[in-house]
């Protein structure tokens, strides 16, 4: 909204917590790929075994991630991040160290129990001011994509070179740099705040749960992570069985992760710019169905594989840029952090439901019962979103404007919705911010920066 630039400090906290998001991305995600092919060794290992150690630090991760949130609320944002990373670390060497499935099974869980991603985004919040917010989101929500990108390449490769326990010992690694960069890279914020847009609120958990449109939108995200995950206990296998040998996998997903994200975009501006939201998401879905349905009699040679994993990604890489983006059109203006705490949690609870119904079902039915597995749940999630409302093409949009009490907080919310464009306002007496859903293409942001005061003045 604000002619300003970020400031030096707001841009160096951007990139810098997005390269500790991308150092942590890679870890995690580095052996999708390959686990199935390397895990063969280990004592103990069974397909329902190898299926919950690649998706158990999902669990974790969705049991603690909302409560290291509000932990850094009390106690600062650097030390909580500080402890997950170190969590994650002790994680990695666990897996590195085992011999046994179990063992990496307990490992993964303490990478997931590093559940830092809320306090990061926290810091964040903290560490810009409320017109540049979203810049920073966006640089962090970039990286996301490039360090998934980034996994599935140098997995296979990683693999080949230094095997599965030398992708854990480079994982710890990864893991200490991040607190490395923590302390000596990213700025300290000068206050702790709850922001509404970025952090759960307890009030607001009953609120979001009974919303219909949101519990739709949840619906989504887990099974879109449902399936990736039990797809990644058969595909790498079956690229093995079709001949091609694990070192060079990534020739397969290199140029397929590549062209997906590029076919991806033209949708994406499609859905927003075009207001064809709910077209374009409903579309996506039904191509995944019909991926997976495919899969079931057409993953016997690489390119088969290859083209319908090409199908996947585009599909899958469009729902993970416009998923976030409905639940932000859909939840209220003072709950959108809390609405995006339970969306996190839901997509985290499936990717460990995708391992774990993945590896259960390959180990009695091979790839063909989790393909089928996973259109079942594919058409489930089709009828919901089928139904769903078409979406309020609205915007958040945050401004400072001081210290309120109560009756002059609602007499501002009530000047704010005046203006052509906002359609929401809440005015929080905590934080002197008020927040909002306006219309972009009705909204003049110059009437609304006339409520706005400068840092200084709040």
């Amino acid at each position: 909204m604000s002619p300003v630039k970020m400031t030096p400090i707001e841009r160096r906290a951007a990139l810098s917590l997005a390269s500790i998001f991308a150092l942590r991305m890679l870890g995690l995600f580095m052996i999708l790929p390959v686990f199935a092919l390397y895990a063969e060794h280990l004592d103990g290992v069974t397909p329902l075994l190898v299926g919950i150690a690649i998706g158990v630090y999902g669990l974790t991760q969705a049991m603690l991630q909302i409560p290291f949130g509000m932990a850094s609320d009390r106690i600062g944002r650097k030390p909580v991040i500080a402890v997950g990373l170190l969590i994650f670390a002790v994680g990695s060497v666990v897996a590195a160290q085992a011999d046994t499935i179990h063992g990496v099974i307990i490992g993964r869980a303490l990478q997931g129990a590093g559940a830092v991603a809320a306090a990061v985004m926290a810091l964040v919040a903290d560490l810009t001011r409320e017109d540049h917010r979203s810049k920073a989101m966006a640089v962090i929500g970039m990286t996301i994509g490039f360090s998934f990108l980034g996994a599935m390449v140098a997995g296979p490769l990683l693999a080949h070179m230094i095997g599965l326990s030398g992708i854990f010992w480079l994982t710890a690694l990864l893991a200490l740099l991040g607190i490395v960069i923590l302390f000596a890279v990213v700025p300290n914020p000068k206050k702790i705040s709850l922001h509404r847009e970025t952090e759960p609120v307890p009030a607001k958990f009953s609120e979001v749960l009974r919303d219909g449109e949101l519990l739709r939108l949840d619906l989504g995200i887990f099974v879109l992570h449902l399936i990736l995950t039990s797809s990644f206990v058969v595909l790498p296998l079956a690229l093995r069985d079709a001949g091609l040998d694990p070192a060079d996998h990534l020739f397969v997903y290199l140029p397929v992760m590549v062209v997906a994200m590029g076919l991806a975009v033209p949708f994406i501006i499609i859905a927003e710019a075009r207001r064809k939201m709910k077209q374009v998401f409903v579309g996506a879905v039904a191509a995944l169905l019909v991926g997976q349905l495919l899969l079931v009699s057409a993953h016997a040679t690489v390119l088969s594989i290859g083209l319908l994993m090409l199908l996947f990604f585009t599909a899958f890489n469009l729902l993970e840029a416009t998923l976030p983006s409905l639940v932000s059109k859909v939840a209220h203006a003072d709950s959108k952090g809390t609405a995006m705490g339970v969306y996190s949690s839901s997509q985290f609870t499936g990717a460990f439901a995708g391992g774990l119904l993945g590896g259960g079902i390959y180990g009695i039915w091979d790839g063909t019962g989790v393909f089928l597995l996973n259109a079942l749940m594919l058409l489930i999630w089709l009828m919901a979103a089928a139904t769903m409302r078409q979406p309020r093409y609205l915007a958040s949009e945050l401004i400072q404007v001081g210290d309120q009490d109560e009756q002059s907080a609602r007499a501002l919310a009530q000047k704010l919705l005046a203006i052509d464009g906002v359609e929401e306002a809440y005015v929080c007496t905590d934080d002197g911010v008020a927040y909002m859903k306006v219309d972009r293409k009705v909204i003049d942001m110059e009437v609304l920066e006339c409520y706005m005061v400068s840092e200084n003045q709040a």
